[in-house]
């Protein structure tokens, strides 16, 4: 018996199997695509939090004020030295003259009193911007440290960085440990959906096993039935999950109080998404079906 002839064989007798049990086997289709649904929205939800906490982390600055007893060249000549702290990605200089500006430019229901203070009323400063928001502290110390700064003239919201870190770690905590639960849960679902389509064949188990077939013989079917119904549940997942995030993405802009989430195109994602939820499809249904057929095998 040629090989070819057994994959023909064993994917005949798959979708033979799909057919026959034809309610059993929409609902294994329906228990996938609603567990790679859920799997699939708590994942969505923790990459654009850790999106939209990666831009508030951009915008996120720490002000080096520099000593005021330094001229502005010299502020200016401290660069090369800040820019080499580990942890900095970008430095911007802003005179004593610019920052009054700003000062002065929120402050204009106070105008009358701004216009006295002298051009020397601030100090220069550098707006830094750091690469990992979680090491804000040490960089502010490392700042502190350069000649020409000082202890205690590096402002960084180091709390509202904290809790940042916070919120991102437990979004990402949170959605790992559901997806690893509903794993769990859909190979438990689908291993009890397909075991019930095998009670039913478990005489011709016994028969083929006493027959002289092999227990690899009489999985594969079991298999490619398993597998058919894994992917087709994360097609139609992946076809619903488009849906419900573009609608998702409609409120989030339509709606203010969501103004601050930056959610990410699903069609930038969809390739990732695609492979994602037909590799899960998959396992769920070979591991189903292979959970279920073992305790036929045993004759």
């Amino acid at each position: 018996m040629s090989r070819r002839f057994d994959a023909g064989y064993y994917i005949s007798e798959g979708f033979h199997s799909i057919f026959t049990h034809g309610f059993m086997s929409f609902a294994a289709v329906c228990m996938i695509v609603a567990c790679l649904l859920i799997m699939g929205s708590f994942t969505l939800l923790a990459v654009n939090l850790d999106n939209t906490l990666g831009d508030l982390e951009n915008e996120n600055e720490m002000l080096v004020y520099i000593e005021s007893s330094l001229s502005e060249e010299e502020a200016r000549a401290l660069q090369p030295t800040l820019s080499q702290v580990e942890n900095v990605a970008q430095l911007t200089f802003v005179t004593r003259e610019a920052a009054l500006k700003d000062f002065k430019a929120k402050h204009e229901n106070n105008a009358a009193l701004m216009d006295d203070l002298p051009d020397d009323t601030l100090r220069h400063r550098y707006r830094v911007h750091v690469v990992d928001i979680e090491r804000m502290a040490e960089t502010q110390a490392a700042l502190e440290a350069v000649e020409g700064v000082g202890e205690g003239n590096v402002r960084a919201a180091i709390d509202i960085a904290d809790g940042f870190v916070l919120v991102r770690n437990i979004a990402t905590g949170v959605a790992m440990v559901l997806v690893g639960i509903l794993l769990v849960i859909s190979l438990f679902i689908i291993a009890n959906t397909i075991k019930l389509a095998t009670f039913y064949r478990r005489e011709e188990i016994a028969i083929m096993k006493m027959c002289g077939a092999t227990d690899g013989f009489i999985e594969w079917p079991f298999v490619v039935e398993g597998m058919i119904l894994g992917l087709s549940g994360a097609l139609i997942a992946f076809l619903a999950q488009w849906g419900l995030y573009q609608m998702v993405a409609k409120l989030a802009i339509q709606g203010n109080g969501l103004s601050l989430v930056n959610m990410l195109s699903y069609s930038s994602m969809a390739a990732t998404i695609l492979a994602v939820f037909c590799a899960v499809g998959a396992v769920i249904g070979v591991g189903g079906s292979l959970l279920a057929i073992r305790k036929f095998l045993q004759v």
